[in-house]
């Protein structure tokens, strides 16, 4: 099973609404990183914004290692030639894993310097149910992980744009409020990340890859719009608010029962 690094093949493995988990699949080595790439946007955004690349001291063997295995001369390099941003974390003296170094050139509303040196928990603390719900079982498969072996996850958002980096300031009321169920297909965005997961051998650092996969809901299968709007009333009251869906949630749904009208009326 591959994992794919489109919103459309991203998105058969995605979660919908309900209980947070996992939803880990097996990568292989050949399908880990994204070949082909738009290298000019890496490079344009870790220009415009140097402080996205960010390493502790005790992170400087596990770049190192990284460095080596992308053929890199070091983390910037490595992450403007490379579609996906690059986190490495490590185990502090208490065990648990922190982050340590990273680039992060296209984040999903949240900032390098806000985590850098934190532990897991910590990192995830704003999304409601984590520490309930994921936080044991992402403790376990990090402590547990294997070398050699890389495993894979997707994320999604609804977001307003199309931008690279989605770092939103102003009042989700204002950024959604053009939204109505008529313009909903070009006005929202899937917003897809292509996580993935595997142990550096010798330093024993886990490498966290993010790559970003963005569609308007106009050009994604119906399908894929009905869960999608199904999933967003079904998720969790906090995570629901987290996500700014009040805003656009109505919207999104009366877009994809239009959707399915006309699915139903051409057959």
């Amino acid at each position: 099973m591959t994992l794919g690094f489109s919103v459309g093949a991203l998105m058969r493995h995605a979660r919908g609404g309900g209980a947070l988990r996992m939803g880990l699949v097996r990568v292989a080595e050949n399908d880990w990183l994204q070949g082909e790439c738009d290298r000019d946007a890496r490079a344009a955004v870790f220009d415009a914004h140097p402080d996205s690349v960010a390493v502790l001291p005790e992170g400087e063997a596990a770049v190192a290692e990284l460095c080596a295995l992308l053929v890199a001369p070091d983390l910037a390099a490595a992450a403007r030639t490379h579609w996906e941003d690059l986190c490495l974390l490590a185990p502090g003296a208490d065990g648990q894993y922190r982050l340590i170094a990273a680039a992060l050139g296209f984040p999903t509303d949240w900032r390098l310097a806000d985590k850098m040196g934190r532990p897991l928990t910590a990192i995830h603390a704003p999304i409601h149910g984590y520490a309930e719900q994921l936080a044991a079982g992402v403790d376990h498969f990090f402590a547990t992980l294997k070398a050699g072996a890389i495993f894979g996850r997707a994320n999604w958002f609804i977001v307003a744009s199309d931008d690279w980096r989605y770092l939103p300031t102003d009042d989700p009321a204002t950024r959604f409020a053009h939204v109505t169920a008529d313009n909903a297909g070009r006005a929202l965005f899937l917003r897809c990340e292509r996580q993935t997961l595997r142990r550096l051998p010798e330093t024993g650092a886990v490498l966290f890859t993010i790559g970003i996969a963005v569609e308007p809901l106009a050009a994604l299968e119906t399908p894929i719009v009905r869960r999608v709007a199904d999933a967003v009333t079904h998720i969790s009251a906090g995570e629901h608010e987290r996500r700014a869906a009040p805003f656009y949630a109505d919207a999104l749904a009366r877009y994809a029962a239009a959707r399915d009208d006309l699915v139903e009326a051409a057959e």
